[in-house]
């Protein structure tokens, strides 16, 4: 038996349907915006305040297992509904929370370790999901557009240790965009110029200290049609390092609009 805490992003239905293939016992948090995952018999709607609940819920069930997949917004804490583990684990919680998103996940598997429930990779059933290092578009970075690649990895690196920014815009050596609290999307509509067009280059890279069982970096088709839009040339991941959703998909469209897609 193995918990599923889910998340939004297509990424969590890949896994999901690997796991009915195989027909492994599973149950499902879902903490999920729009509770996705409702109308699934072995799921179970809980909020993240609710620690105790979370827990009993994996021990009556024998999960000693969970794996995470999907984006969870981060709560607003003075309006969270705690349940009574929820009261004494909150305070790390919100402590974790001044150092950004990944220190928040982190905090959360210590505690679920400190009730004897591990944290497996989230890629453990679907490692077909992360690419190896390589060109992976019929179009291949040149000369300039190393040195943007180049720019945006030691901006990335220059990074504060629990940074949640995981991606960042370069054209022309020059940083546009560094990704906010918005995300890739937001970072990609202010990275937009109307005068470069197949110009600059996405990076995106996990966090620093990131716990990488959890929270990859997440690329698919949407992320290649919004640099596209944004007149970039092309997309930088980190080998396996990061989830690749529709890759064949991505590889089309990237030769189809002569964008690169590069794995460092």
């Amino acid at each position: 038996m193995i918990g599923l805490i889910f998340g939004d992003t297509d990424f969590p239905n890949k896994i999901l349907k690997i796991i009915k293939k195989r027909k492994i016992k599973y149950l499902i948090i879902d903490l999920s915006k729009s509770k996705k995952f409702k109308k699934d018999s072995k799921s179970y709607l809980v909020s993240m305040g609710q620690f105790g609940k979370i827990i009993n819920i994996l021990k009556e069930n024998s999960c000693k297992k969970v794996l995470f997949a999907g984006k969870v917004i981060k709560p607003n804490f003075s309006k969270l509904k705690l349940d009574f583990k929820g009261i004494y684990y909150i305070p790390r919680i919100i402590k974790a929370s001044k150092l950004g998103d990944a220190a928040i996940l982190k905090e959360i598997i210590k505690i679920l370790a400190q009730n004897n429930i591990k944290t497996e990779n989230s890629l453990k059933f679907n490692p077909e999901l992360t690419l190896k290092k390589g060109n992976y578009s019929s179009i291949k970075p040149n000369s300039k557009d190393q040195l943007d690649i180049r720019k945006a990895i030691k901006t990335l690196n220059n990074l504060k240790e629990y940074n949640y920014s995981q991606a960042v815009v370069v054209r022309n050596k020059k940083v546009i965009s560094i990704e906010g609290k918005g995300g890739t999307k937001k970072l990609l509509e202010k990275s937009k110029s109307k005068k470069f067009r197949n110009h600059g280059v996405l990076v995106k890279f996990p966090k620093k200290k990131q716990d990488l069982r959890v929270d990859l970096p997440t690329i698919g088709l949407k992320t290649l049609k919004q640099s596209k839009t944004a007149g970039l040339k092309g997309i930088v991941v980190k080998g396996k390092q990061h989830v690749f959703l529709d890759k064949n998909k991505c590889i089309s469209f990237a030769n189809k609009n002569r964008m690169f897609i590069s794995v460092k």
